[in-house]
């Protein structure tokens, strides 16, 4: 959990900057866009042309430095003494790594830095460890701080945890300089393609997109019956992808939509089970995705819209497995859609939101035509806001211009802190060579089998996803666990989403379930029984990593033909399953809720798994047998289904 989302949780959002930290924020955070469109442009004004080190010096040195003001040391008085000292002193010496980072490649200081060079290092190490713990928490702080200096006594702890020993004044210069460190891939991906889409997506929201979303969800859905909580998944998906961050999701589209639901007969539990699970889900969903996706590019050495296609069906299995239990948790509950004239027409909301459709297509063509994924946030960006000015209701006034760049400022100094830290663990294994045995001690442990392994990533990924945020968990196990997922034989897409997806588990999952406990509190209803409503609502984000990391067809990885026809019995399985779960069949009827009721229930869970399970693989049974057993399965519950219910019609005004 990051210190921002435990800050919302508690309805403690960060208090308005003081005039000053306002100013140096705004100041810091136009540098800091500007210097990115620089170098990524290849600009070279004024003959100006960094290497990426120094750039990224620069970039990280800003945004930590701006860390200390927006998380001041003492939260209710701002930004103090302190925070403005241990600012200065994180400008100054990331302006001292950026000047000499010529000098420090050419020489190799990350190995043999000179005293000057190592007593920069270790301030700046410590500055990097208070900017992970103001802005990521307590929890995160002690983990990167405990793996940035294992490399220290590595070579008298036991097998398999030993490895190569760095005294800590060799040890802080590495961190620092080396590029396999705090500014290594973490970093760079910040700084070419993470950036970007921070400001893509903070300006999309400011300048009205966030409405926009939600009219087009609420003109598509809202009149079918259970429409409010369908509007959720929508808008909540939206959101979600825009913004990253599943706390913040909840907490604007829930306010919206969580009253809706409950106006319309949604129960408050269920209400902020449904908001908490469309708003875990946005973060997984392209085009934009979280930092998270942006990271795994880099690590992946992949362009950012392979990730986007690859994370698209597991995706639109998630959602469509959310909105089939909606479905049926409405059917049987006869709740009726939003009343005639409260949702918006479709005409109406496209005739407003006409210039956010051609912003997301300036940026897909240049994402997927052109291949231009680091620029074409900024494209897109640039004329977003050539429309909100020509838009007079949308236009930026100096105070509402300086509050998006201030926002900004926030999540970009949040994510660096984060990042710089985390880089940390991974310049620990790098350092130490720890990541490569370990990768053979979890290979070792799970013998020959495969599901074994994932099952031991699937437990890992969800306890560091408890106390890490999403990102910084994700680039623990990406250099801890991925290999041996790889190594044992599975798509390195698919392993690396797989882990993207049971670290988002916890979000909905109790004892932590942070997002159901954010909705619970709108909903006013009980965090834990919302946690575990959402658990069952949410089912298939527990199963869908298992179905495309043993079937890479799922992730688009994978003949045309073999796409369509393992998504179709996928997403079939997904309906099967999701009607188990709410025992309803849609269109059919109820499966019932005696003895009877739940062995059909049962019979139809295994029926879905069987159809979006992959053959030749552990069962030891190919596709068309799977895919015949769960036919064989589904034949009666579909029967009992059809012959107690009544066909209900999609549509209830």
């Amino acid at each position: 959990m990051d210190e921002a989302e435990r800050r919302e949780i508690a309805g403690t959002a960060p208090a308005p900057l003081p005039a000053p930290a306002r100013a140096l924020a705004i100041a810091i955070t136009l540098a800091g866009v500007a210097l990115a469109i620089h170098q990524l442009f290849n600009i070279q004004a004024f003959g100006i042309v960094l290497i990426q080190g120094a750039y990224l010096y620069i970039l990280g040195a800003a945004f930590l430095g701006l860390a200390f003001l927006v998380f001041p040391l003492r939260r209710d008085t701002g930004a103090g003494a302190i925070d403005w000292a241990l600012t200065l002193i994180a400008f100054a010496t990331g302006g001292y790594m950026a000047a000499t980072a010529n000098a420090s490649l050419e020489q190799g200081w990350e190995y043999a830095a000179p005293d000057t060079a190592r007593w920069v290092s270790i301030v700046f190490y410590l500055l990097i460890l208070e900017g992970t713990r103001r802005a990521g928490g307590l929890v995160l702080f002690l983990i990167v701080l405990a793996f940035s200096l294992y490399p220290t006594v590595a070579d008298v702890m036991p097998d398999p945890l030993n490895g190569y020993a760095s005294p800590f004044w060799d040890l802080a210069p590495y961190h620092m300089i080396s590029s396999e460190s705090s500014f290594g891939i973490p970093m760079g991906a910040f700084g070419s393609l993470v950036i970007g889409f921070i400001v893509f997506g903070a300006v999309l929201q400011h300048t009205g997109g966030g409405k926009f979303f939600n009219d087009l969800a609420l003109a598509l859905v809202g009149g079918f019956r259970g429409g409010a909580a369908k509007v959720a998944i929508f808008a909540s998906g939206f959101m979600g992808s825009m913004s990253g961050s599943v706390i913040s999701n909840v907490l604007t589209t829930g306010a919206v939509s969580i009253p809706a639901m409950k106006r319309t007969g949604f129960s408050a539990r269920y209400a902020a089970a449904t908001e908490a699970c469309a708003s875990t889900g946005g973060v997984l969903m392209p085009p934009v995705m979280g930092a998270t996706a942006f990271v795994m590019a880099s690590f992946l050495s992949r362009p950012y819209v392979d990730i986007a296609i690859a994370a698209a069906i597991p995706s639109l299995l998630f959602y469509f497995g959310l909105f089939m239990q909606i479905d049926a948790y409405a059917a049987r509950r006869g709740l009726k859609g939003l009343a005639p004239g409260e949702a918006p027409t479709l005409r109406a909301t496209f005739a407003d939101g006409w210039p956010y459709i051609a912003v997301f297509a300036v940026l897909i063509f240049f994402m997927l035509a052109l291949r231009q994924e680091t620029l074409a946030p900024f494209y897109s960006i640039a004329l977003l806001l050539v429309i909100n000015q020509l838009i007079k209701r949308q236009r930026f006034t100096f105070k509402s211009f300086g509050d998006l760049v201030v926002g900004i400022g926030r999540a970009l100094a949040e994510l660096t802190s984060v990042l710089l830290g985390v880089g940390l663990i991974v310049g620990a294994f790098s350092a130490t060579g720890l990541a490569g045995t370990l990768v053979n001690e979890l290979v070792f442990l799970a013998g020959d089998s495969t599901l074994a392994l994932l099952a031991m990533g699937a437990i890992t990924a969800f306890i560091f996803g408890m106390g890490m945020t999403v990102t910084a968990c994700y680039i623990f196990l990406a250099v801890v666990l991925a290999p041996a997922l790889t190594q044992a034989g599975l798509n390195e897409i698919a392993v690396h989403l797989f882990i993207l997806y049971w670290g988002m588990v916890s979000y909905i999952t109790p004892p932590v379930a942070l997002g159901a406990f954010a909705a619970a509190t709108i909903a006013g209803a009980g965090p834990m029984r919302s946690g575990f409503e959402a658990m069952k609502l949410g089912g298939v984000i527990y199963l869908a990593p298992f179905f495309f990391v043993l079937n890479p067809a799922l992730v688009g990885e994978a003949p045309a033909w073999e796409v369509i026809v393992t998504l179709t019995t996928a997403l079939t399985g997904v309906a099967f399953i999701s009607a188990a779960l709410q025992g309803h069949v849609s269109l059919l009827g109820d499966l019932g809720s005696d003895l009877k009721g739940m062995g059909l229930r049962v019979m139809l869970f295994f029926a879905g798994l069987a159809l979006a399970m992959p053959g030749d693989g552990e069962l030891g049974l190919d596709r068309w047998t799977l895919n015949g057993l769960g036919v064989a399965l589904a034949i009666l519950p579909l029967i009992v289904a059809r012959a107690t219910g009544s066909r209900a019609a999609p549509y209830v005004a």
